[in-house]
């Protein structure tokens, strides 16, 4: 039987004592990072490198990506933190760009490989996999913050938002699309095609860098989709939001790399 509707969130905290609580949001965070340092260290096992530098890939692109991703969210949405600066640095309540995790990451994952003698490519594309099932699970994130939903929907899995973080233009609608779950299992599609797909079929018939174009151009087009359907406040350039803007670039350049990528195919290690 099909659900009558996604019920609304217990709340944004797993736990809570007093003034002290562990929230969702910053534990799914957590649990992703270490799935995908799983993952990392399996493809370096793949390609016959040490996996323990998979460690020092993420003591640096974690803080990295974490940085970028909260400075793109300040950046683009600065009338948020313009009265309360110090909210800045509180992640833990959410407010992490995905554009940012990407930029700031492969600034990360560059040091960390220039620091293994790894190529940096090589090393991005072993991130690539691990990073989208992060990605997965972290939209979970955004489904007990009651935030960053769809319109009203009355379809059996929509989401019930509670009144507080309704948009008040919707104030008298209860059920909304739930852009965190379409998100979520794409990025389980994403995940399962570069897995059992891609990456056992090319990784080592490509050049660097091809999967993690591979990651970005089938990511980015969801998003870009995913982006049509949500109604938080944001910047919008000719109808679009910003986000759209910034996605479609990313699968343009991409994609333009994957494809020469593909059609130049070398039999070589990555």
């Amino acid at each position: 039987m099909l659900l009558a509707s996604i019920p609304a969130s217990p709340g944004p905290f797993v736990f809570q004592f007093g003034s002290f609580g562990l929230r969702w949001y910053g534990f799914l965070i957590a649990v992703g990072i270490a799935l995908a340092l799983w993952i990392v260290r399996r493809e370096f096992r793949r390609r016959g490198w040490d996996p323990e530098d998979a460690y020092t890939v993420a003591l640096w692109a974690v803080p990295a990506g974490i940085i970028g991703a909260r400075l793109y969210h300040v950046i683009t949405d600065w009338h948020l933190f313009a009265d309360d600066p110090l909210r800045i640095i509180q992640i833990q309540q959410g407010g992490l760009g995905l554009p940012g995790v990407i930029a700031g990451g492969a600034v990360g994952v560059y040091i960390a490989a220039r620091r293994c003698g790894l190529p940096f490519g090589g090393v991005a594309d072993c991130v690539a996999p691990g990073l989208i099932l992060a990605q997965a699970l972290g939209r979970w994130g955004n489904y007990f913050n009651q935030e960053l939903f769809g319109g009203p929907s009355t379809l059996p899995w929509a989401v019930v938002i509670d009144p507080a973080f309704r948009p008040a233009e919707y104030i008298d609608m209860t059920t909304f699309v739930p852009t965190f779950l379409y998100e979520s299992l794409w990025n389980l599609g994403v995940f399962a095609v570069l897995m059992a797909v891609i990456i056992p079929r090319l990784w080592n018939r490509v050049r660097p860098g091809t999967i993690f174009a591979a990651y970005l151009v089938l990511y980015g087009l969801g998003r870009i989709w995913i982006e049509t359907l949500r109604v938080d406040p944001a910047h919008v350039i000719l109808g679009l939001r910003l986000n759209s803007w910034v996605f479609g670039a990313v699968v343009l350049l991409a994609g333009i790399y994957l494809i020469v990528s593909l059609r130049r195919r070398v039999l070589a290690p990555a």
